[in-house]
């Protein structure tokens, strides 16, 4: 089994081996922009560099970076404790692109890293593109075989990403696996998506345009942006389809559970799963309703 340092070190090592240059993880809290309480995706940090404000010495970046998604636009708070794949502090794994390479050669990393270096059956992964993007339902087909059933059309927002209300934005593209016919769910783009079956695990995004107040410009340079939750490949290399019981987790969960002399498993164990989205000595939950847990977590003040 991949430990979960092994499988970041290999995502970072596969993509500094393609001339990425790996750059450290930015303050959750980010640096001059005011649009953003937290950092909630990988880009965050370059975000001068897409709209050419910023120049850095490279032109490909790969990096771990940790977020939070407990508010804005980009908010799991709601979902944490629902479903089996939710956060709200997790760490993203992406690969970056300034102006260099552009959807084909983002699609062959991201597929042969999935299927070759990390060895997933290629017959449980499945892809959505933005409804409008021909070249990406095209470049899915001739470089991964995909047949037609498996790159999924998505008309809506959920396939055209943007970091907040303003900044960089474009069509995306989402590579799915498919935890089998044992888990509820079905797959993107139907009635039952929200199940946990059929689990977004990357999601290439294709920057191309900057939303301004009131207009949408298109980009200086046509670059890259990909997003991969750190805990859903986990899961999924673990042989998990529940992102809390991946070694990670479990190694937390057990040490409190034995510091607390409470069983790790059994009808608690939601709580435990949603407690541990806050640092270490901020929450002490009470065994209260699963819907009110991440209020009482929230609500909990900092100790002097």
């Amino acid at each position: 089994m991949q430990t979960t340092n092994e499988i970041r070190s290999a995502f970072l090592d596969y993509f500094a081996r393609h001339g990425h240059e790996a750059v450290a993880s930015s303050p959750l809290v980010p640096r001059n922009d005011p649009t953003l309480l937290f950092t909630n995706a990988g880009m965050v940090q370059f975000k001068n560099v897409f709209t050419g404000v910023e120049k850095r010495p490279y032109r490909r970046a790969v990096t771990a970076q940790k977020c939070v998604r407990a508010g804005g636009k980009h908010n799991d708070l709601e979902n944490v404790g629902y479903t089996a794949r939710h956060h709200t502090f997790f760490e993203m794994l992406g690969n970056f692109s300034f102006g260099d390479y552009f959807k084909e050669l983002a699609i062959e990393l991201a597929w042969n890293l999935v299927v070759r270096e990390f060895g997933l059956n290629r017959d449980r992964l499945l892809v959505t593109v933005y409804s409008e993007d021909d070249d990406a339902a095209r470049l899915w087909a001739k470089i991964a075989g995909l047949p037609e059933s498996r790159i999924i059309r998505i008309a809506t927002s959920d396939n055209f990403w943007a970091m907040g209300d303003i900044g960089p934005c474009g069509p995306c593209s989402e590579i799915f696996y498919d935890h089998g016919e044992g888990i509820p769910g079905g797959p993107p783009g139907s009635p039952d998506e929200d199940g946990d079956r059929f689990i977004e695990i990357w999601n290439l995004v294709f920057m191309q345009f900057e939303q301004l107040p009131g207009e949408r410009v298109p980009l200086p340079r046509p670059s890259i942006d990909t997003g991969m939750g750190l805990e859903r490949i986990a899961a999924v290399l673990q042989g998990k389809h529940d992102n809390y019981d991946i070694d990670l987790f479990r190694s937390l969960i057990l040490a409190s559970a034995e510091a607390s002399g409470v069983a790790p498993d059994g009808p608690q164990a939601v709580l435990g799963a949603a407690a541990m989205q806050v640092p270490a000595g901020l929450a002490q939950v009470r065994q209260v309703p699963h819907e009110t847990v991440e209020q009482q977590v929230l609500s909990t003040q900092l100790p002097d």
